[in-house]
């Protein structure tokens, strides 16, 4: 088993759909990259910690490779739009991957001069690559929240 942590505005509609992904065996939702110490939703919200809404991936690299999980991820949203998606403004909403090895930072800045050189985007990827730090878990009002309301991610996967 591996873990993988991005981050791509709401982690509500991202943690839905890697849960959906044949290989990821578990997700959560929580908070990273900021500076408070146990951060709630709220404090987050305020764009005051620095975290960004993350999604951490257990998956399995026999089922799935990190490469595809990090393409799932760029399909889910514009990685163009810097501390923002959609209507979610700020910078807890920003595009992340949180690497815990040189070889997963090497990979996810291989795809985005893929991504950026394919000419697919009219502005550059503006996704960070950033060293992972500490998780904190979100409140269980948020942890598969779509499943909680019934509904199911209705992205393409």
């Amino acid at each position: 088993m591996a873990i993988a942590i991005v981050a791509a505005g709401c982690f509500w509609g991202v943690e839905a759909a890697f849960q959906q992904v044949a290989g990821v065996l578990a997700t959560r939702v929580g908070y990273t990259g900021g500076t408070l110490a146990n951060p709630t939703y709220r404090d987050v919200c305020s764009d005051r910690t620095g975290h960004a809404e993350a999604v951490q991936i257990e998956y399995d690299p026999e089922q799935i490779s990190y490469r595809k999980l990090l393409e799932i991820f760029f399909g889910l949203h514009d990685p163009t739009q810097l501390n923002r998606q959609g209507p979610d403004e700020g910078t807890q909403y920003r595009s992340v991957i949180f690497y815990t090895t040189e070889e997963e930072r090497d990979e996810a800045t291989r795809l985005i001069d893929e991504i950026n050189r394919s000419g697919i985007y009219s502005s550059p990827v503006v996704t960070g690559v950033v060293p992972a730090e500490t998780f904190w878990q979100a409140e269980e009002e948020h942890q598969s929240y779509y499943l909680k309301m019934g509904r199911r991610y209705g992205g393409l996967l």
